[in-house]
């Protein structure tokens, strides 16, 4: 069969319609908000976001919270806590108690390298210690089934990549899936292995494995990889392999699409380093800026072009206030900006200071881009949620 039988795009889309998508040609009604990975950088970088967009009542309407790697960390804990969080007049009065400090106690806490060295020197392996740490710091014993369902709150989907299909390996509370090797209804798959396989950044904290039971699967003769070893140990990396805004699985769904990018930009190396590790970090590190400029120039494309059916707005940890027609934005100078998006890809503790200059950071270029461009148009904020700006 041709290909094109079983791929659409255009231009102006930052995402292709593939197998079992393409029936649905236009988005439905809704809100999807996207959290691209970067680390602990990311993940602080995103805490903005979430204060801002409850501040102006938007969390509460979300449909989808889609999310890769560092964004994975932070809506993990957020969709945990979604059903205890009070919400009056669209606001939630305890989204700080609930998500945003133990999000921040998390990024006080390195263990990468820990999780690297015990890795390379003990027994188990690297991706074991990190869902470890997630379960001691973050998620305890909750599964899939802590996460809201769709009467409850935005449906939560956890991205990762699957090394062996080259597809997308969907988490969700409704189910997980690969549209090449099927799907399993009501996982109970824990959240710290979900956001461990979805943050497996390669090739030091990759892969992650899953192993499942071939019954597990929704038998499905369309699947054609519906077999052994396929369904019974499947192997994961990083969701931002595949998709490093966590846009795919909002972009096929929903109409107004918030994408908030807290990635990092691959730096110019005069004497690349030759050996395998260090030579494939930096590859990886080119691949995943190539696609993440493409991904970007293609959204921005997609909401100015009057003929697409979406809209929302993008903003980065490398955007520039100035470039959103926002009146009275918040101040954030591009010198102190710009030094916040250079903090490393890591899951290395950051110093409270630090992380309340991404927060705030987070807060005010997810401000100028939703008074820009989202309507009705939210109130201008008091302020920054922490003293001290950026």
């Amino acid at each position: 069969m041709p290909l094109t039988d079983h791929i659409t795009s255009d231009r102006h889309s930052p995402v292709s319609s593939i197998e079992p998508d393409k029936q649905s040609v236009k988005p439905l009604t809704g809100t999807g908000l996207c959290l691209s990975g970067g680390g602990y950088r990311a993940m602080v970088f995103h805490l903005g976001a979430f204060i801002r967009l409850n501040e102006a009542g938007l969390l509460k309407k979300l449909n989808r919270i889609s999310s890769v790697s560092g964004g994975s960390l932070a809506a993990g804990v957020l969709g945990m806590h979604w059903k205890q969080l009070n919400f009056h007049n669209d606001v939630a009065t305890n989204l700080m108690g609930e998500v945003i400090e133990p999000v921040r106690k998390l990024a006080g806490v390195t263990i990468d390298a820990e999780s690297i060295i015990g890795g390379i020197f003990l027994p188990g392996t690297i991706s074991d210690r990190i869902v470890s740490a997630y379960k001691k710091h973050l998620f305890g014993n909750a599964t899939l089934q802590d996460l809201p369902s769709d009467t409850e709150g935005p449906r939560f989907v956890i991205n990762a990549t699957n090394v062996q299909s080259g597809a997308l390996w969907r988490f969700s509370k409704p189910f997980m899936a690969d549209y090449l090797v099927g799907m399993v209804r009501n996982p109970t798959v824990p959240l710290a292995v979900a956001v461990a396989a979805s943050s497996a950044f390669p090739p030091v904290l990759s892969p992650a494995r899953l192993e499942l039971n071939h019954s597990d699967f929704v038998p499905d003769a369309n699947c054609p990889l519906q077999k052994e070893p396929f369904t019974t140990n499947v192997v994961l990396s990083d969701g931002g392999v595949y998709d490093n805004l966590g846009l795919e699985t909002v972009w096929k769904q929903i109409k107004t699409v918030l994408v908030s990018d807290g990635g990092g930009k691959m730096q110019p190396e005069a004497e690349p380093k030759s050996d395998w590790a260090r030579h494939a970090v930096r590859v990886s590190g080119i691949v995943d800026n190539q696609v993440r400029s493409l991904r970007k120039r293609q959204i921005i494309e997609s909401f100015i072009d009057q003929t697409d059916a979406h809209d929302g707005t993008y903003w980065g940890i490398r955007s520039h206030v100035g470039d959103y027609p926002v009146q009275d934005p918040l101040p954030c100078p591009e010198d102190r900006t710009m030094e916040l998006a250079n903090t490393p890809t890591r899951l290395k503790r950051l110093e409270p200071e630090h992380q309340n200059k991404l927060i705030n950071w987070g807060y005010a270029i997810c401000d100028a881009a939703i008074r820009s461009h989202y309507k009705p148009t939210p109130a201008k904020p008091a302020g920054f949620p922490y003293p001290g700006g950026v």
